[in-house]
């Protein structure tokens, strides 16, 4: 017997499963293998497709709606640690009162920055509508998919966590132009080509080049807070929030780890899905292997870990306060058409509230009334 599974293709996605499969097959004689695909198919690969081929499937959560919908992944039993949920981690990849996937991964856009630079980091969104923004010298990673998903970001910090708000708007109008005049914002302080960067690619930027010192919002990686993974050292802080809030409403990302409804042998798989959910996997094997673990336990243990205290003691707080965005079955379609025309609204100038009437029109057009 032998299982197979599939990753995204980083360090953080495959190292840490693959010497994890290792150890287990020492301990419980069970061979384990595993494929990579790249960050955008993790984010929109069919899980039904991938389930034909693997016994183990690392997902992003917002496609539990279309899992249960599908029948593509093996119902699991709840976690056996409940106190072991960081943020809404776990409940993340719940659907209909059903686990379809128990959380391996724990992430969720953060603010990063350079501690050697010693720049000003920003404590409200507000400041970066003020004329002296440049001061913070922040570079954001405004690819359609991270632009979007930092609206919902600050839409959710101002209170609007229900999205869709009604059958004809997915935010409220109020909310909605705010987020997107603070992405205007940040578009401008920073080079044209945030419009192509992901957060791989400005967490590059800032560990390799004394260009920037800060990212008000990306997915935190643990990889760049590690001493000699690159030039220098990154940090993480509280995320900003908007004015009168009283904590950061970030969004959640991660993985999880979800077992196929066509795999030939379901209780071993369970039972390493499990194992390497557990503390003792996450704390030791898991995390010594680039891993980013979404063990609770293990985020308290290693704030006091020098070589990564800079990221799980400076972004704990927002990943302990992180949303989860929409999960529903038609939110992923929806996504898609918002990022094709999310360039436009910044290289183009559209104004906010032209962009947010298409941004409605769109949601009304997958949902079809689904609120």
């Amino acid at each position: 017997m032998q299982l197979k599974g599939i990753t995204w293709d980083h360090p953080r996605g495959y190292d840490p499963v693959a010497a994890a499969s290792e150890a287990y097959k020492a301990t419980a004689g069970i061979p384990l293998f595993w494929d990579k695909r790249s960050l955008q198919a993790f984010a929109d690969a069919p899980i039904l497709e991938l389930a034909e081929r693997y016994d183990f499937i690392i997902l992003d959560h917002p496609h539990v709606g279309q899992i249960a919908e599908t029948g593509a992944l093996l119902p699991l039993p709840a976690p056996k640690d409940p106190a072991a949920s960081l943020g809404g981690s776990a409940e993340s990849y719940v659907w209909n009162e059903t686990h379809w996937a128990y959380a391996v991964d724990a992430a969720c856009q953060m603010s990063a920055y350079r501690p050697d630079l010693g720049a000003t980091l920003p404590k409200t969104w507000e400041e970066f509508l003020e004329p002296n923004a440049n001061r913070f010298r922040a570079l954001t990673p405004l690819l359609p998919v991270d632009a979007f998903d930092m609206f919902m970001t600050l839409v959710a910090g101002r209170g609007g966590e229900e999205m869709p708000t009604d059958q004809t708007q997915f935010v409220s109008d109020d909310n909605g132009l705010y987020a997107l005049d603070v992405l205007k914002a940040l578009y401008r302080l920073g080079p044209d080509d945030q419009v192509d960067m992901n957060p791989i690619h400005v967490l590059e930027t800032l560990s390799e080049t004394d260009d920037f010192a800060c990212s008000p919002c990306l997915f935190g990686y643990v990889n760049y807070a590690r001493p000699g993974f690159r030039t220098h050292r990154i940090s993480y802080f509280d995320m900003p929030i908007s004015e009168g809030a009283s904590r950061p409403r970030a969004i959640l990302g991660g993985a999880g780890i979800g077992v196929s409804a066509k795999t030939a042998h379901p209780e071993e798989a369970i039972q390493f899905a499990q194992w390497i959910t557990s503390q003792e996997v996450q704390s030791g094997i898991y995390l010594d292997n680039n891993g980013q673990p979404a063990n609770r336990h293990t985020w308290l243990e290693q704030q006091s870990n020098d070589a990564v205290s800079g990221f799980f003691e400076g972004g704990f707080r927002t990943i302990d306060n992180a949303w989860t965005r929409p999960r529903a079955p038609w939110f992923l379609d929806y996504v898609d058409e918002v990022c094709a025309i999310m360039p436009d609204f910044f290289r183009k100038d559209i104004a906010s509230d032209a962009f947010l009437a298409s941004l409605n029109k769109l949601y009304v057009h997958h949902s079809k009334g689904a609120v």
